[in-house]
């Protein structure tokens, strides 16, 4: 197992195989196979732009096994939230990431296996990848209904969803990386996966529902370390190489030079959230004031995660004009962000007239103003 000749210096490390314990050898064939020791998110898909961006894919393949804690993961050209329920990853600790790659959100936790196939692009084939996963199931579960899908999907008993596909074309090197569900939460999943955002407009790059199944369910004998070693043996067969799994540690800098940094950059506001294309949020809410209730219609435009433009509808009497203009103004060029609108509410409460009355309902609209969020 092997990574690219010009990294040999930085490669004769102490790298933990599955397998008899071995160095990344300093030749440039075959095919690697190779499983990250990390769950999280961020690091993982640092290794694979890593991958991407340093390998010579040439003459060679490479197999990346990883598996995370819960996060959601959206395609490079999605809305986050027209893609899930924001407030309850807040709620729930699960991590928001961005890939690099298209295609839709999926849910990860340890109940997940992701594959990552990596090639030159002219030898890349997304279709023969998910053909040996089948083949791989099928062989360590004869019994097993799966199949590929026009779409790129496997499905399993012709209805469920088990495993999606995105993929990332460079110049000359291109990876494909596909999930495949063992045993998920299928109750956080469908809830985190469901986006309680109203009235947003935008062109960005939609998922597909689809109705999903565990392979655990249909066979509890079933773990992710097996269904893992099944993919890798079938990988090492049709590849003509040893079934090594090489484990690395994505924060490794001598194994990665410069994986910290690829790490970082993904868990940036300006990635996870600003790279959202532009759109707009055009709704009404009811605000229940005392025995009163008040209709508030709200329009935004939003850019690289930014309010460019932001106009508040609402009765002249409830709340002064020069009052709501001011929030109006403060939140133009502001992120568009729970916390970032807290901080402005909270700001702009203190130069606000010293009024019970007239704070209690600022706070109600400020409260609400964050719930789009």
């Amino acid at each position: 197992m092997v990574l690219q000749a010009s990294l040999k210096n930085c490669l004769q490390l102490s790298c933990i195989l599955r397998t008899p314990k071995v160095g990344f050898r300093s030749t440039t064939s075959g095919s690697l196979i190779i499983q990250s020791t990390s769950d999280d998110i961020y690091q993982n898909l640092a290794v694979e732009d890593w991958i991407h961006d340093h390998m010579n894919l040439e003459n060679r393949q490479v197999l990346f096994l990883w598996r995370n804690s819960p996060a959601v993961v959206i395609g490079r050209h999605q809305n986050p939230w027209q893609e899930c329920n924001l407030r309850l990853l807040r709620q729930k600790n699960i991590k928001l990431a961005r890939r690099r790659s298209g295609g839709g959100t999926v849910y990860h936790d340890l109940g997940n296996i992701n594959l990552t196939f990596f090639t030159s692009r002219k030898k890349y084939e997304r279709m023969e990848n998910l053909k040996l996963v089948v083949k791989a199931l099928k062989a360590l579960r004869p019994q097993l209904d799966v199949h590929v899908t026009d779409r790129y999907d496997i499905l399993l008993d012709r209805h469920y969803k088990i495993s999606g596909t995105a993929a990332k074309l460079g110049r000359t090197t291109a990876y494909h990386h596909c999930t495949l569900l063992c045993n998920a939460d299928k109750f956080v999943l469908s809830s985190v996966l469901k986006s309680p955002y109203k009235g947003i407009k935008s062109n960005a790059t939609p998922s597909v529902p689809a109705s999903v199944k565990n392979l655990f369910e249909e066979d509890p004998s079933l773990t992710c370390e097996m269904l893992l070693d099944a993919i890798a043996e079938e990988y090492a067969t049709q590849h003509q190489t040893d079934h090594h799994i090489t484990l690395i540690n994505p924060a490794d800098e001598t194994v990665l030079p410069g994986i910290n940094n690829k790490t970082k950059e993904l868990q940036t506001w300006e990635w996870v959230y600003g790279k959202t294309p532009k759109f707009s949020v055009s709704t009404c809410f009811n605000m229940v004031y005392k025995d009163s209730v008040l209709d508030v219609k709200v329009d935004m435009d939003v850019k690289h995660g930014k309010i460019e433009v932001c106009n508040i509808d609402l009765p002249e009497q409830w709340l002064p004009p020069a009052v709501c203009s001011e929030l109006v103004k403060s939140l133009t060029g502001s992120k568009f962000c729970p916390n970032e609108t807290t901080t402005v509410a909270a700001t702009l409460l203190r130069v606000c007239p010293q009024d019970a009355e007239l704070q209690s309902r600022w706070n109600l609209l400020c409260e609400n103003m964050i719930m789009l969020m």
